[in-house]
């Protein structure tokens, strides 16, 4: 089962208020594991970097001028997504902007139904807890130490390895685990049972003697009624 875990960074909040998207990270996963394949590539959002934003990402202007415009990656990037699952972490924020920047390129839109949020999954299956992807990295002991700032490529890849926990772990089926099994060539010890003498139970004489004593001390015993 082949599905992309995606992220991007963008210019701000809202796209209708004329924010673009400035990197998009993908990365393949099979199964719920990353494969190792990925895409990436830095956006020129031909527009102005904002100061909020360009404090979580670390991407300017002058370094998004080099790269190429939405238009010129668009077929490299549906390719490589196909229509496989797209497992994002806030999902409407991310599919808002890809869809906002397709829309104005006239090209199809992604349907909002292949999204997975992970956001969603994670509020489901620990209440009340901090959905964030660092808080969720410290619950799963997922390292992500070099997130000193937000990145596409880096946070797609920790919320692939995100989604696999959620998704149960690497033992994700019923089975449990690889089990190793005996083969010809390995040698079996079976270990010879010792047998005991077996214990009497049987009262002695002198017990029986001292039994019936007792018993013939007793007031009316029932059994004589």
């Amino acid at each position: 089962m082949r599905e992309i875990a995606l992220d991007t960074e963008t210019t701000g909040l809202n796209p209708k208020a004329g924010h673009r998207v400035v990197e998009i990270g993908c990365v393949e996963m099979v199964n719920h594991v990353a494969t190792g394949e990925h895409f990436h590539v830095y956006i020129n959002p031909e527009r102005d970097m904002p100061e909020e934003a360009f404090n979580v990402h670390g991407l300017s202007e002058e370094f998004l001028k080099k790269h190429p415009v939405f238009a010129k990656i668009t077929d490299e990037f549906l390719e490589f997504i196909g229509d496989s699952p797209l497992v994002i972490h806030n999902a409407t924020f991310d599919m808002g902007f890809l869809n906002w920047e397709l829309k104005n390129l006239g090209r199809a839109t992604l349907d909002m139904a292949r999204a997975i949020d992970t956001v969603q999954i994670a509020r489901k299956k620990f209440p009340g807890a901090q959905a964030n992807l660092d808080a969720l990295c410290k619950r799963f002991g997922i390292d992500n130490s070099n997130r000193q700032l937000h990145g596409a490529l880096l946070d797609a890849e920790l919320l692939a390895d995100v989604y696999l926990e959620l998704m149960g772990g690497r033992q994700t089926g019923l089975g449990l685990g690889e089990v190793e099994t005996a083969t010809d060539s390995d040698e079996i010890h079976v270990e010879k049972r010792q047998l005991r003498e077996p214990r009497v139970f049987a009262p002695t004489t002198d017990e029986l003697t001292r039994h019936a004593v007792f018993i013939d001390q007793l007031t009316d015993p029932i059994w004589k009624a």
